[in-house]
């Protein structure tokens, strides 16, 4: 009797061990890696979904840890968000299934309860504090305020903007118009890094792929924006076709002021537009950006 008393109170020590080690020697042991410790991912992030990329090119090189009051608080915006709000969340629930399943990242979900009742930027910075970890998210307050305290942080809007190429002026590019600008005669297109550029004199090609050549950057509080002009290929007029509206433009000006021509009509070189010749009408838009063409150097 005595013998299976010790061999139970053995075995109950072992399994209490077990799940002691289970539930806190991941982050003890993660760490100790270069006195690094582990990452703690944001909801933003999950929801964004650039996380994934980074993790299957290993480029984080540390363990990822998603607390479940973040799995809590997607299933609510699941659930009772808007329409956008929603269709997010529902992916940011199914990237962590799938960061879970990459075989060279560590991914685990953290219990520290469903709801975090102070919130769960709180609950983060709390965590990350605790265990002497980072906070990976795209949130500005959440950001600012860790850096305010201390924490480390992995902004991926931040990496992404020390990655973004840098284009220099006189360089072409392949880009699609996507909508008007803020002049009637502009076009807009963005980069794959979001980047916006404007494309003077294009507002008639949106829609289609264009060539543009990049004139000059613009650094704005909103993000950098680009500025261009579509090449020699694809540009509807050259100057010298603009000068020859001109000039047929100003000539019907001409012929209603008087019946007759005068000697200086008669002087006039054989290229210039006769009274028989039919005027052509143009808007006060297109006159305004002919004369625009007629001033650049």
């Amino acid at each position: 009797m005595e013998i299976f008393i010790a061999v139970a109170l053995a075995v109950l020590l072992i399994e209490v061990t077990y799940l002691v080690y289970r539930g806190y020697s991941p982050i003890a042991t993660s760490s100790r890696k270069a006195g690094r410790g582990p990452v703690f991912v944001d909801t933003s992030v999950l929801m964004d979904g650039r996380i994934l990329a980074l993790a299957e090119s290993g480029f984080i090189g540390r363990d990822l840890y998603v607390p479940r009051s973040v799995v809590g608080e997607l299933q609510f915006l699941a659930d009772n968000g808007d329409a956008d709000k929603r269709m997010r969340a529902r992916a940011g629930l199914d990237l962590i299934s799938e960061l879970q399943a990459l075989p060279d990242a560590s991914v685990t979900l953290f219990q520290d309860g469903s709801i975090a009742r102070d919130g769960v930027d709180d609950r983060l910075l709390e965590l990350a504090k605790k265990h002497s970890g980072a906070i990976c998210t795209i949130d500005f307050n959440l950001n600012k305020v860790a850096t305010v305290e201390s924490i480390e942080v992995l902004n991926i809007n931040e990496l992404a903007k020390q990655l973004r190429a840098t284009y220099l002026p006189g360089e072409r590019i392949s880009l699609a118009l996507t909508q008007k600008g803020q002049d009637p005669h502009q076009a807009i297109g963005h980069l794959e890094d979001s980047t916006m550029v404007v494309v003077e004199q294009a507002s008639q090609k949106i829609g289609s792929t264009v060539e543009v050549e990049l004139i000059r950057s613009l650094q704005t509080s909103a993000g950098k924006m680009l500025f261009a002009r579509v090449v020699d290929g694809d540009k509807p007029k050259s100057k010298s076709s603009t000068k020859k509206l001109v000039t047929k433009g100003r000539a019907p000006m001409v012929s209603k002021q008087s019946t007759q021509p005068s000697k200086t009509q008669q002087s006039k070189p054989k290229g210039a537009p006769t009274k028989s010749s039919k005027p052509r009408r143009k808007n006060d838009t297109e006159a305004s950006i002919i004369e625009l063409a007629n001033r650049q150097p």
